[in-house]
């Protein structure tokens, strides 16, 4: 592979952090901005922090499972990746394009097992990634309900005193940081 086809490659990737940044911030960014809680600007600095601060904390896993623990590595070119990349792109245009809500992470996952799959038929897929993918599917949404639901009673009781204008806004502030934290992650 030439020079120029790796570069591109990195440039695709490129294209598919910006759409997943258009398909995604803008969802976890809109509560706290349309309550009026924090300006635009202020919402995206808020959520580039928390995303960043995410990174630091959390190691590379999901990178690392997503690298090796999916298909089997043998099987992954640059080819492989360009069309990946390609598949992530073009899924996340079309859900967002129709209003659609879709996962940019998953839609990167789906790209890149299809690309192997074409590339080297069933026998590339390692059963046990996705088993634990397919399981955290379903799992993740309960979770998040439990975590906040309890987010929720503990922000309640700490602003329970306080004048409702000041208490709200604190609690929406703090409430909304584990959404910008856990795309990070």
């Amino acid at each position: 592979m030439s020079l120029s086809f790796i570069i591109f490659i990195i440039l695709l990737a490129l294209v598919f952090d910006y759409t997943n940044g258009m398909h995604d911030a803008a969802n976890s960014i809109s509560t706290i901005v349309s309550t009026r809680v924090l300006s635009p600007r202020q919402a995206v600095v808020w959520a580039a922090v928390f995303n960043f601060v995410a990174f630091l904390i959390f190691s590379t896993t999901v990178a690392e499972t997503i690298g090796k623990g999916m298909i089997d590595i043998k099987t992954v070119t640059p080819t492989v990746v360009l069309a990946g990349l390609g598949g992530a792109i073009f899924w996340n245009l079309i859900t967002w394009y129709f209003g659609l809500p879709s996962s940019s992470s998953h839609a990167l996952m789906g790209g890149y097992a299809g690309a192997a799959v074409v590339k080297s038929g069933f026998g590339v897929i390692i059963a046990s990634g996705w088993y634990k993918t397919l399981i955290f599917i379903v799992l993740a949404p309960t979770i998040g309900l439990c975590l906040g639901f309890l987010l929720r009673v503990i922000t309640t009781w700490i602003v329970y005193k306080r004048r409702p204008a000041v208490a709200m806004t604190h609690k929406k502030r703090w409430v909304s940081s584990p959404v910008f934290f856990l795309p990070g992650a």
